[in-house]
């Protein structure tokens, strides 16, 4: 639906979540995300 590769979204974002700031969690909705290049 936004036009991630939903294997790779989910990588990222499980990833970068326990170091995540909380205040910034937002950052990481599908409709917000971009991709790292970790």
């Amino acid at each position: 639906m936004n036009g991630h590769d939903p294997f790779a979204y989910l990588k990222d974002v499980l990833t970068r979540l326990p170091t995540h700031k909380v205040s910034r969690i937002d950052e990481l909705l599908p409709h917000r995300w971009q991709q790292t290049d970790c």
